[in-house]
């Protein structure tokens, strides 16, 4: 028997979940991407740098396509306490194996629900985690070269973008083969 699975027995859960998490911010600066247009014709993309943004924790689980977010106006210890409880609470019954960056609001272990455990990634290896590849396709198909009014205004495009994130379109995205073979 695994270690993970004499812990599952021992602490009544059901299994073990493999999620990845990371921070990403969004706001009202953005970069001009690459567009389609007809031949010999330059495209006129907008283009602003207005510095408001908000704080995005994000978790998925490669496995099942699941997703969880939540905006911050910043990130530090305390946001990241409230967001492991909110993905505490969406799997009660599991153990949590939460695989993260380096970032120094993630290392401390007092903040760490019962059925959860952090596994740090090494400094300097954001291609190791997933979750980064989730944040590319939410500024793509969410942000790429549009304007936006206000805060508000990014803040319900951010929603309106994870919500049209399909669980399949999530393992699509996230699926390693190394990851399928640890769950």
């Amino acid at each position: 028997m695994s270690e993970a699975a004499k812990i599952v027995e021992s602490r009544g859960y059901g299994k073990v979940r493999l999620l990845f998490e990371d921070e990403a911010s969004f706001g009202r600066s953005n970069k001009p991407r690459n567009c389609w247009c007809k031949k010999k014709i330059r495209p006129r993309v907008p283009c602003q740098h207005i510095r408001e943004c908000r704080h995005s924790f994000g978790a998925v689980e490669p496995a099942a396509g699941a997703k969880l977010f939540a905006v911050s106006h910043k990130c530090d210890t305390i946001r990241m306490y409230f967001f492991l409880k909110k993905i505490s609470r969406a799997f009660p019954d599991d153990i949590i194996v939460l695989v993260c960056d380096s970032a120094s609001w993630h290392k401390n272990a007092e903040i760490v629900p019962d059925n959860m455990i952090l596994i740090n990634l090494p400094t300097g290896a954001p291609e190791m985690n997933p979750m980064e590849q989730i944040w590319r396709e939410i500024r793509t198909y969410g942000f790429a070269n549009i304007l936006l009014p206000s805060l508000a205004a990014v803040l319900e495009r951010f929603a309106d973008t994870v919500r049209a994130l399909s669980h399949d379109t999530v393992i699509s995205i996230t699926g390693r083969d190394w990851i399928f073979s640890m769950v």
